[in-house]
This record gives C-alpha cells, structure tokens and sequence, in this order.
C-alpha cells in the first residue's frame, strides 16, 4: 500500500532488516513512506504530515500523495507545506500569516478570489517556477 514491497523483499533480512539511526540507511522518500506505513498499521485517525514531500523527486511525492489519497481518505491529514500544489486537492487550506490566520476555505473557493493570500501565493510560485 505504501509502495514499499520491492524494497523489502529486495532486503537482505525482507521485514526483520534494521532500519539505520535516523533512517541513514534509507532515501528520504522512503523514509516517508515507512512512516505512512507505520500510521496505516497503528489505524491512525489523525495523520500530521509536516513538509512530507519537501525533499523527495516527483515520483516520490506523487506516490506519497497516492498513498495518503487513497489510504487515509478517513482520517483528518493535516499538511503543513510550502510547496503549495501539495495542498490544492485538500478539503480546506488555512493560511498563516504572522502567527495569525489570514484565511480558511477550500482551495478552489480562495481561488477564485484574485486578491486572497492563497491566490497571491500560488501566483508566486507559479512566476518562481518559470
């Protein structure tokens, strides 16, 4: 489910391999999906996922995503991100600004707003990535 089958059936020792201090012996995105690993095991209601996919490849992030879509569509998953198209299909998107919350809604609905702070946000990425 979380994508991690050929890594530990290619795995010397398959599910009793250490696991290195810190992970050390693990790419970062497979450390990301470990952890989603452990959350589905212990049926976790509430998942936080703090910058999850801010240092893995695409592929990496688009699994971390299919896993989280598909396998905690139950639970309450909150996302704390700057890489802000990791939050666009979120049930709701709240924006900090300065310790306070400047906005609250569903993304498409903030959207549609031009002068939202998540309009302005979005539009600021999408100059820095061109």
């Amino acid at each position: 489910k979380t994508q991690m089958k050929e890594k530990v059936q290619g795995a010397d020792q398959k599910l009793d391999s250490r696991v290195g201090y810190g992970g050390d012996n693990l790419s970062v995105g497979e450390r990301q999906l470990l952890c989603l690993a452990r959350a589905l095991l212990r049926k976790t209601k509430i998942l936080v996922l703090d910058e999850a996919t801010a240092a893995v490849d695409p592929d990496t992030e688009a699994a971390l995503h299919n896993v989280i879509k598909g396998e905690f569509r139950d639970c309450t998953v909150l996302t704390i991100a700057h890489r802000i198209s990791s939050v666009l299909d979120c049930d709701r998107v709240l924006v900090m600004e300065n310790g306070s919350v400047a906005e609250l809604d569903k993304p498409a609905k903030l959207l549609e707003q031009p002068h939202s702070k998540f309009s302005q946000l979005i539009a600021a990425s999408k100059e820095s990535t061109s």
